[in-house]
């Protein structure tokens, strides 16, 4: 029988929170090491015991914050079902082993490369300062997968469902201050046992699908706020100037903002005032325009009620466009071919993950632009059912509320290669499509990428192995025409390889023996350059036509 943390919240209610003491015994856990993975890098050993001390969120940055990555101790739960391992916490006792956070469980920079593990403890002491005393205490996860159950001090502090998604936990009535805080973190990670957005981990890894990622994942941290604070801002400014910008209150909405506007050499360029919780407006005549080519950023500040927050946004515009009676993808008015920049091109494909907002911000900076997707759920041919399909349904909406400030983003992915995807009518993607136009219209949609499409959103996007065969009147696969209305896309082909060293290999036996499954497998390094070679001619040419 499987149980969701979900359900087990009437039983959650009801624990007595003497239970939970956040007193600990001092037996020492297993110290921390890097463990041997599979497969290593030149930076393996080298990332040390500080991971990610940079602040998670660049698009929502405030002074006070203190970071709890690092060290904190970890143990699994598997012996027992989810509802029993709550039922009877690790109160009274020091868990195993070390462990470092952020980081998989399954890898070997955690300390612990588990695999696979579905339920999990983790724990930590933290320290408040004096100073933040009259302020709100704000606890918060940048991604934990894939259900989380928070203690603080004895005390249930919150739950979260989502493996690639923040959340933020208001601890002020429970923390401590100038004392030991004691951090408590039940995690259920179901992968592919059941329908959930996992993108390609599964528990059964094999050619292109890895195992899985679980546990806390991505940073955590604390920040000092104001009672009425700045929970969000969302920016959209286009090629023309035109700014539109919402800041989002904690309560009490109607408090008066007010936005500066920075060029990159620290020059204000616009100043703006208006109220929390409703839209403002306002136009930056000749701005500088973000592209790949030039990738200009625009620092902010705002101030709301004694809080204040830096961000930054872009000047661009995205849409679709007729070229020559073709449909091409515009960027500021003019078709621009999306390609990898370090190969000399100028996009990258984010496939069925979701990255730390550090990763965004690296590619607004470079100028990399980045068509993200939405994690997909099992790829065996399973098909949600209603609550399953709510669930990626809410999900989406919060990948696309969490990231649409970033300008690199140009497109959001929808569903990939039918993986999960509803075929009988009414079909999904009609309603996904609209819910994502309505929560960001500034951007494309690909609402089918490879198999199953209905005509939805704006691209008509095939995948083929390994040659291009990408939506145009001269190269189209049965089952999949080129459709005149929306933009040609070849969103996947290639799949080109050939073997390598065993240095360079992952080494676990069912990974080495499928090796073959690669769509091409070439000789030598001449034979796949000259392949390579071959196919991106053929797709320039497919292109032009």
């Amino acid at each position: 029988m499987k149980i969701s943390l979900s359900a087990l919240s009437g039983v959650l209610a009801v624990l007595p929170s003497v239970a939970l003491s956040a007193t600990l015994d001092k037996r020492d856990p297993v110290p921390y090491k890097v463990q041997t993975p599979p497969l290593d890098t030149d930076w393996t050993y080298k990332v040390g015991t500080n991971p990610w001390p940079e602040h998670p969120r660049p698009l929502l940055h405030r002074d006070n914050w203190q970071s709890l990555n690092g060290i904190w101790t970890y143990e699994s739960a598997d012996g027992n079902p989810a509802a029993q391992a709550l039922s009877s916490p690790p109160n009274q006792r020091q868990l195993g082993k070390e462990v470092m956070i952020p980081s998989c469980v399954e890898s070997a920079l955690s300390g612990i490369q588990e695999y696979p593990v579905t339920n999990m403890w983790f724990s930590r002491t933290f320290k408040v300062s004096d100073s933040w005393k009259g302020q709100n205490v704000l606890l918060n996860f940048e991604a934990v997968d894939y259900e989380a159950t928070v203690f603080l001090n004895g005390v249930k502090v919150g739950h979260n469902v989502g493996g690639y998604f923040r959340f933020t936990l208001d601890v002020t009535k429970n923390v401590k201050y100038g004392e030991d805080n004691t951090l408590l973190v039940f995690v259920y990670d179901p992968t592919d046992l059941e329908m959930v957005p996992i993108g390609k981990q599964t528990r059964r890894p094999s050619h292109i699908f890895y195992r899985s990622c679980s546990g806390i994942w991505q940073t955590v941290w604390l920040e000092s706020v104001p009672q009425n604070h700045i929970t969000g801002l969302d920016v959209t400014a286009d090629m023309d100037g035109n700014v539109a910008f919402t800041v989002h209150s904690s309560g009490k909405n109607g408090t008066g903002v007010k936005l500066n506007l920075f060029d990159k050499h620290g020059k204000q360029v616009a100043l703006s005032v208006g109220r929390s919780d409703s839209e403002v407006k306002f136009q930056l005549a000749s701005p500088n325009i973000w592209s790949p080519s030039s990738p200009y950023l625009y620092n902010i500040t705002i101030s709301m009620d004694g809080d204040t927050i830096s961000s930054y946004t872009a000047f661009r515009s995205i849409a679709v466009g007729d070229v020559n009676g073709i449909k091409r993808p515009l960027l500021n008015g003019k078709f621009t071919f999306l390609m990898l920049k370090s190969l000399g091109f100028n996009t990258v494909r984010k496939h069925i993950k979701v990255e730390p907002d550090l990763f965004y911000r690296a590619c607004d900076e470079m100028g990399l632009a980045v068509i993200q997707d939405m994690p997909s759920m099992s790829a065996d041919g399973r098909v949600p059912n209603t609550d399953e399909q709510a669930e990626f349904r809410r999900q989406l909406g919060v990948l696309i509320e969490e990231h649409r400030n970033y300008p690199s983003i140009v497109t959001w992915v929808i569903y990939n290669e039918g993986w999960a995807q509803i075929n009988t009518p009414p079909y999904p993607e009609a309603e996904l499509t609209d819910m994502v136009r309505k929560l960001d219209p500034t951007r494309l949609i690909d609402s089918v990428t490879g198999w199953h499409d209905h005509g939805f959103g704006d691209f008509s996007d095939n995948h083929h192995y390994a040659n291009p065969q990408c939506g145009s009147p001269f190269s189209s696969l049965p089952g999949g025409p080129y459709d005149s209305g929306r933009i040609g896309f070849q969103g996947e082909f290639g799949g080109v390889g050939h073997n390598v060293s065993a240095d360079h290999l992952w080494k676990v036996q069912k990974s080495i023996d499928e090796i073959n499954q690669t769509y091409e497998m070439d000789e030598n390094l001449e034979a796949y350059n000259y392949r390579t070679g071959t196919l991106f001619r053929e797709l320039k040419e497919q292109i032009e036509m």
